[in-house]
């Protein structure tokens, strides 16, 4: 099949007009004061003539499934063209607003539901930025390569030779003639959790700030910058950071955006690269929760266990984790009264079925679930499949983590505030293989 390989990318300032609750911390009433970098949502429009895929990454903490069932019809409106995927992704900064209800706010009453308006302007936002991707589009060629990410955190629990993935999938689109940057989307395994809870400026946290640092330094302004969150659900940067500022963020921002700009020299474009797309739905397995009584007593457990940690002036780090670790016992409380009093139904059923979407560029696969998900899932993905890559926290929240029979062997905080088993992870990887195995020439 003759390829006629064009793209146009597009990026739509997204940021509150007004103050908001900064979501992703307990107990924090955390209001914004100001806008310390933009959140954007950032559009990249791929066709090869005959098929056709949107990918949309936003800076805020999560896309439900109800945002990108409400914006999928906008865009195909917006565009009049029925792309076979269209897929809606988040960096996941807890430095922006709430945008979905989340059952385990019943444990913190601070947290207020999402503004309406807030969300209004994030969904104008993506179906605008498509909408400017696919105007924009003309004759490209892509390539990719493979960035070293080590130095902007490690694994949650074992920081010491745990788990992670610093091989950083880069994706970079230009004009055919190869005079200008269309676009470049970058694959990143680790929680944008830098700043915390004394922050009260919205940010990008360091996604955001590479963006800026690439843009301004090596693709230029008018490339936008599709960040996209790998499996990161246990990936923390807590363990190379001193303090949770700005300066850190930018640190961590820049250490990102020269990793990425080291390998663009060795990119090797082609444009004979057709487009395919694919999605299945999987019905993930509920978990099964303890009793009131039973998570009451492990709260006070692990409140017992934090308090005597602090105690001993232990390092920030460790106490951060305990701290963690808190925070999902209490969570753990608030589903089983959830689930006790029937109010944990209408999540799952704003959940599911978990929708899994496959979007091939020539030789690169990219493979989108929603949730946050630990990084096993991706690093068993690879020992089957080259040229695959998971992105996360697309299409549907999952009301939090996706994590594994180890994290529940070990009662980790992932595991604490999740509403799905741990099977659930296995249960996307088979199917995605499964979508893998389909010859979609």
């Amino acid at each position: 099949m003759a390829v006629d390989f064009i793209a146009g990318a597009a990026q739509v300032d997204v940021s509150p007009r007004n103050s908001q609750f900064l979501y992703g911390y307990p107990h924090v009433p955390r209001m914004s004061e100001g806008i310390h970098d933009p959140l954007l949502a950032s559009a990249l429009y791929l066709s090869d003539g005959a098929r056709q895929a949107f990918l949309v990454s936003c800076d805020v903490v999560y896309i439900s499934k109800a945002i990108s069932a409400r914006v999928r019809p906008r865009i195909v409106a917006a565009t009049g063209n029925p792309a076979a995927g269209i897929s809606v992704s988040c960096t996941h900064t807890h430095s922006g607003p709430l945008t979905t209800e989340c059952v385990i706010c019943d444990a913190d009453p601070v947290v207020p539901p999402p503004d309406p308006q807030y969300l209004q302007l994030l969904e104008d936002g993506i179906v605008e930025a498509a909408r400017r991707a696919f105007l924009s589009a003309q004759k490209a060629q892509a390539g990719l390569a493979h960035a070293d990410s080590t130095g902007i955190g490690a694994n949650r629990h074992l920081p010491q030779g745990g788990p992670s993935d610093h091989q950083m999938p880069v994706l970079m689109v230009r004009s055919a003639d190869g005079k200008k940057n269309i676009a470049c989307m970058l694959v990143c395994s680790m929680h944008p959790t830098v700043l915390h809870e004394n922050s009260r400026l919205v940010s990008g946290d360091f996604p955001g700030l590479s963006r800026i640092w690439l843009q301004e330094n090596v693709l230029g302004t008018g490339c936008p910058v599709l960040h996209q969150t790998g499996p990161a659900g246990n990936q923390s940067p807590r363990y190379v950071t001193s303090e949770n500022t700005f300066a850190e963020a930018q640190r961590l921002g820049e250490l990102l955006g020269r990793a990425v700009a080291k390998v663009l020299p060795e990119i090797q474009y082609r444009s004979d690269l057709p487009i395919h797309c694919a999605t299945a739905e999987v019905d993930l397995p509920r978990r099964k929760l303890p009793s009131e009584d039973q998570a009451a007593a492990n709260l006070k457990k692990a409140a017992d266990q934090l308090q005597r940690l602090r105690r001993t002036g232990a390092p920030r780090q460790e106490v951060r984790t305990l701290e963690c670790d808190w925070f999902g016992a209490e969570e753990t409380v608030a589903l089983a009264k959830a689930l006790a009093g029937g109010r944990l139904e209408a999540f799952y059923l704003a959940t599911l079925p978990a929708e899994i979407m496959r979007i091939g560029v020539g030789p690169w696969d990219f493979i989108f679930w929603p949730g946050e998900i630990f990084v096993e899932y991706a690093l068993a993905l690879k020992l089957v499949r080259k040229h695959t890559y998971l992105i996360t926290c697309a299409n549907g929240d999952a009301q939090s983590y996706l994590a594994t029979r180890e994290a529940r062997e070990q009662d980790w905080y992932e595991r604490s505030n999740a509403i799905f088993e741990p099977g659930a992870g296995e249960l996307l990887l088979a199917k995605t293989l499964e979508l893998l195995s389909m010859d979609l020439r």
